[in-house]
């Protein structure tokens, strides 16, 4: 059974840093990502990455602040939160597909996999 798990979720203060991980108990997905969904939102894309090209995409709104990476022979995919600010609060989700998407563009219907999501709290 698949399965993909995510930790490192928390509350932190506004300009504070977090990392998420998650880990894939299957084999090495062709591309993996980072969703997150805030209360009465769609959820939305943060970052993906592809394996072996290392290409990745971030959203805009976190673009400069936060990093993803990945470890193909652990199965495990990062995320690097810095700077974070109020409206980045959110639950966070790993997510993966057999796909090889690229550039890896993070809409929600081309990831099949998913994790149960990590709760981030910023305060101001």
């Amino acid at each position: 059974q698949v399965q993909l798990v995510e930790s490192g979720g928390g509350s932190v203060q506004a300009g504070g840093s977090l990392r998420l991980s998650c880990v894939a108990s299957a084999y090495t997905y062709w591309t993996m990502g980072w969703f997150r969904q805030a209360p009465g939102k769609e959820r939305e894309g943060v970052a993906a990455t592809n394996r072996g090209s290392g290409q990745t995409t971030y959203s805009d709104s976190v673009k400069g602040r936060f990093t993803i990476s990945r470890d193909n022979a652990k199965n495990t995919l990062d995320l690097q939160m810095n700077s974070l600010k109020p409206e980045d609060t959110a639950v966070y989700y790993c997510a993966a597909t057999d796909w090889y998407l690229s550039p890896p563009k993070m809409v929600v219907s081309d990831f099949k996999y998913w994790g149960q999501g990590t709760q981030v709290t910023v305060s101001s």
